[in-house]
């Protein structure tokens, strides 16, 4: 009988320690694993630009990540891609990150072009919305509802010629007070259209001229992990 007695209850510890592993699983756990992805959008003009410091930056980011755990998933537009593997990239990622020069206001051609694919390839799978998120029946719903990529966030990692100065600046002709982000809001726009968080952009500015190019990759690391409470 006491033989009997210690074997259940030896059983019962089990069957605790059991339910115990199964509520706390370990930090191993694959599943736990966060991915980022990154993106480079730089478009080389031989001679002219040819993409040093937005690699730079994307490279920082990229030992960032590894540093803390992350799995990095990587394209660079440049080199081509396939429009619906881009759109599987995106659902793996947590956070995805553009890293882009800024020509002419704006990113260079091949960007828009990646995002007119990708997204398109997105909208017909349904994959990462569901319409625009208008509804009859749900008349409350507004324009830009539909996302399904809620819990995701985007942030932009961008190369100015324009001065930091020129931002934020109502005396300014060109910005008239906005700031980076305002700027750039057209390429966050289909994120948020799409149920991602924007983070505010990290910018380098002034980049012809700018003495404090090796300062802003050095602080680069630290900005990721303020923004994106990366422990």
């Amino acid at each position: 009988m006491k033989a009997k007695i210690t074997l259940m209850t030896l059983l019962m510890m089990l069957s605790f320690g059991n339910r115990v592993t199964a509520q706390n699983p370990s930090k191993k756990d694959s599943s736990e694993t966060k991915t980022v992805l990154l993106i480079n959008t730089h478009l080389t003009y031989p001679g002219w630009s040819e993409g040093k410091l937005n690699a730079s930056f994307y490279n920082v980011a990229k030992d960032f990540f590894i540093s803390k755990n992350y799995k990095v998933i990587e394209t660079k537009v440049e080199d081509g891609y396939d429009a619906d593997e881009e759109v599987e990239k995106h659902l793996q990622a947590d956070i995805v990150i553009l890293q882009t020069p800024v020509n002419w206001e704006n990113t260079p051609w091949i960007y828009k072009k990646y995002v007119d694919e990708v997204f398109n390839s997105a909208l017909k799978s349904k994959k990462f919305l569901a319409g625009d998120g208008r509804s009859e029946a749900e008349g409350f719903k507004q324009y830009g509802m539909g996302g399904k990529m809620q819990g995701k966030r985007f942030m932009i990692s961008a190369t100015w010629n324009a001065p930091e100065e020129s931002f934020n600046n109502p005396e300014n002709p060109l910005w008239k007070g906005k700031t980076a982000d305002d700027a750039l809001f057209n390429i966050a726009a289909n994120y948020l259209f799409t149920g991602f968080e924007v983070i505010p952009g990290h910018y380098c500015y002034d980049v012809y001229h700018n003495r404090h190019i090796k300062e802003d990759l050095e602080n680069y690391p630290a900005y990721l992990q303020k923004m994106f409470n990366i422990k």
